[in-house]
């Protein structure tokens, strides 16, 4: 494969799922990527754990412009709320060598919904944090991804690379919500 790499496998993400499924109100917290307009997330929901420093500023504004320009990023209270996305986070910074730490997100796709087609390449956070790894929670093989053109049914406990300069969706075809963490980070080459 060309567009994506799997980097891992038999990770347990049911301490996750379980922290998240007692915690329901950390969904969508911050809607910047499922309100905005034309977004190809707006059929999903998602949690996030870090991200720009200064998102309470620009959530506050609504005013959106620059906050993919160059930044710190920061954990956000939801990290502190869900411990066991830590030991998984720190498992993929050694296992690719990473040198920074970048935005870190959970994302739900429910049964009949999708990622439209889409690249990230555009924004100053997806060319810095040069590594961006897919950790699937919960799946099932009728959601597929695909990135240029190559797809996968990618399993519950796998972490994937792949390149989010190439077009990407995913469509959940199944009958349970796809759950992963999504994992930005830098590392020299």
């Amino acid at each position: 494969m060309k567009h994506m790499v799997k980097i891992a496998q038999g990770i347990d993400p049911v301490p996750l799922l379980l922290e998240m499924a007692r915690q329901p109100k950390l969904w969508n917290r911050h809607r910047m990527r499922k309100d905005a307009d034309n977004s190809p997330h707006a059929q999903m929901d998602d949690i996030w754990l870090r991200f720009n420093v200064n998102l309470k500023k620009y959530e506050e504004t609504g005013d959106f412009t620059g906050i993919h320009d160059e930044h710190e990023s920061a954990f956000l209270p939801e990290w502190y709320a869900l411990p066991s996305a830590r030991p998984i986070v720190q498992g993929l910074m050694a296992r690719v060598f990473g040198t920074r730490l970048g935005g870190i997100l959970i994302t739900k796709i429910p049964p009949g919904g999708r990622i439209l087609p889409h690249t990230d390449g555009a924004s100053w956070h997806a060319r810095y944090y040069n590594t961006k790894v897919y950790v699937v929670l919960q799946g099932n093989p009728q959601c597929i991804n695909r990135f240029g053109d190559e797809v996968v049914a990618m399993a519950p406990g796998e972490a994937w690379f792949f390149n989010n300069e190439v077009e990407h969706e995913v469509v959940n075809d199944g009958q349970e919500d796809r759950i992963s963490l999504i994992v930005s980070m830098r590392c020299e080459k």
